[in-house]
């Protein structure tokens, strides 16, 4: 029966989510800090990026800060804990220890060979590259962009790469998220945003005290001096 082929009279019409306003920057920005509230003094919400739309813009916005948080909080923990400790075991196959605790995490990441650097570049950059990626057509994992209605900060699963792996969620490995309330995560997502707001100042503060020795005043004597260029990561290695 031609019938069989004719659409559904009770289907609904398909929606595009354009993304987050200015009005849901505000909203959120009240929760994070009701004493700040929104804060905007170069109007980048209103940018339109790239001759974009002022969604499209916030929705980067948004997914920059969100990544650029996390990088600052494992950057944060990491310069504690190696400033401690170091792992015992070999770093490569000829026996080369890992660079020791006398020196501060900069220069520690000087005293890594050119191979190692290389390594967690091309580590960062395929998650980079991964995370960028957008749906195509049976994919199961992979997530609208940030920048056309997808979630800023969502990190896609790795159901799609073409052999077994053992956790397939970056972002909750062990599950633990399951079972918790919409609620609950909402609240997270928000904390998280804070901690990585305060983690990008408390990194900084190591870095400039660090470098332009008694800056940040408490602390003073906490760090050592680096006399390298931070901003530089293969200075060591590459003569430029």
């Amino acid at each position: 029966s031609a019938a069989a082929f004719a659409p559904s009279a009770n289907k609904a019409p398909s929606t595009t989510v354009v993304g987050e306003t200015k009005a849901d920057l505000e909203s959120l920005a009240a929760d994070l800090n009701p004493i700040v509230k929104f804060f905007d003094p170069l109007n980048l919400a209103g940018a339109a990026f790239w001759g974009t739309s002022d969604e499209k813009t916030i929705g980067w916005l948004r997914h920059s800060e969100i990544k650029h948080g996390r990088v600052a909080m494992a950057a944060f923990v990491g310069y504690c804990v190696q400033s401690n400790f170091v792992l015992p075991y070999a770093l490569t196959l000829d026996g080369t220890p890992h660079p020791s605790t006398s020196l501060s995490p900069p220069e520690q990441w000087d005293a890594l060979p050119f191979a190692s650097k290389l390594q967690i570049i091309a580590f960062v950059g395929f998650l980079e590259f991964y995370s960028e990626l957008t749906p195509v057509s049976g994919a199961t994992s992979a997530l609208p962009h940030y920048m056309s209605g997808g979630v800023p900060g969502k990190f896609p699963t790795f159901d799609d790469i073409p052999h077994p792996m053992p956790f397939n969620s970056l972002y909750d490995p062990f599950k633990l998220s399951k079972n918790k309330s919409e609620d609950s995560k909402a609240k997270g997502l928000k904390a998280e945003i804070n901690n990585g707001r305060l983690a990008m100042l408390g990194i900084f503060g190591f870095l400039c005290e660090q470098t332009i020795p008694g800056s940040v005043p408490l602390l003073t004597g906490v760090v050592k001096p680096y006399s390298g260029e931070v901003m530089a990561p293969f200075e060591g290695n590459l003569f430029l």
